[in-house]
């Protein structure tokens, strides 16, 4: 077991008239398990403990000097964003703030995220954490709020470097996963029981998305490195359920002899598990990427053979803090990783 420590070193708070700022250890993060680590199904996707992380001590401010965050996810029909969302709330118990959630109503409702930031910057709101649904389209509406002030942190999934600097937008403090790191883990996983020539897909995020991309590329070089394993098709089905199932039944009447999928997040996992039981394709591995409680369940019933814990609460968790950090003139990392956790 690793733990991984994060100072921060204050600077002259610019930005702020509050008397103290946060001595830059109340971020330590203690984050359980190494990328390579196994674990149970029943282990995992456990609340945050309070004794897991280390107490924080928040300045006391007046009631009218109380910072108002806003976390803007991508919805919250995926119960990966719930546990963000918890992490999140844990952070506001922690700290002087008020916590503000703002959902879109899917995974591809981008419009309606960049249409929400519009209305946080009228609101206005002191900082800004998102878990953006595209990678470029939200990085000019975020310029925007830049602009006017707001603090942003970038959780979860990376805006595009090349189009935010195109674009003017100051370098924003990322939190996530090894995304490609993590897709290669549980691809290899199941390539790594496969001993004869066998058909493999990939169902595939938000075309546009970098996390969907970089999982993309790490199931590819899993199964790149069996050479008994085909990769015969890759397609997206945006992060869900009832797309998954229709691009899985579309990819078996291309290719009947499939034995291997690597789908890059539950949800989709879950709607090939749907297709394969309807159809008694119980010889089928199958990978998944976030370790969501009815994934959990189908690793039990052996449906599903893996899956990848990003510890989505502490990407809430930390984000907050990020974000509070940054409103105290705190110098923040550009770049934090938290460990994935291979879920068998």
């Amino acid at each position: 077991m690793q733990f991984s420590l994060i100072f921060f070193t204050p600077k002259a708070m610019t930005k702020t008239k509050r008397s103290l700022a946060i001595a830059g250890a109340c971020l330590g993060l203690a984050i359980a398990g190494l990328a390579s680590c196994r674990m149970n199904a029943s282990e995992v996707n456990t609340p945050l403990v309070e004794t897991s992380q280390p107490e924080t001590t928040a300045v006391a401010l007046d009631q009218a000097e109380m910072p108002t965050i806003a976390l803007v996810m991508k919805t919250l029909t995926n119960p990966f964003f719930v546990d963000m969302e918890q992490g999140a709330r844990q952070a506001e118990q922690e700290l002087d703030i008020q916590l503000l959630v703002k959902t879109a109503a899917q995974e591809t409702s981008i419009e309606q995220q960049i249409s929400i930031i519009e209305d946080l910057i009228q609101t206005p709101v002191a900082a800004i954490v998102v878990a953006p649904g595209d990678s470029v389209q939200l990085i000019p509406v975020l310029k925007r709020a830049q602009d006017a002030g707001i603090e942003i942190i970038n959780i979860d999934n990376r805006l595009n470097p090349e189009r935010s600097q195109a674009i003017g937008l100051e370098p924003v403090p990322f939190i996530s996963v090894d995304n490609k790191y993590g897709a290669y883990l549980a691809a290899k996983y199941v390539s790594d029981q496969v001993q004869s020539p066998t058909d493999a897909v990939i169902l595939e995020g938000i075309s546009t998305a970098q996390n969907a991309i970089d999982r993309k590329q790490g199931a590819i070089q899993a199964f790149s490195e069996n050479a008994n394993i085909n990769l015969v098709a890759s397609a997206t089905a945006n992060w869900k359920i009832d797309e998954a199932y229709t691009v899985i039944q579309t990819m078996f009447a291309r290719h009947p002899d499939i034995g291997l999928i690597f789908a890059a997040n539950d949800m989709m996992a879950l709607g090939a598990i749907q297709y394969l039981t309807e159809t008694g394709r119980d010889q089928v591995l199958v990978a998944g990427f976030d370790a969501l409680k009815e994934a959990q369940e189908a690793l039990r019933t052996g449906q599903l053979s893996v899956t990848i814990d990003q510890q989505a609460a502490q990407q809430g968790y930390l984000g907050v803090h990020y974000a509070y950090q940054a409103l105290e003139g705190n110098e923040l990392p550009a770049e934090t990783k938290i460990d994935v956790l291979v879920v068998d």
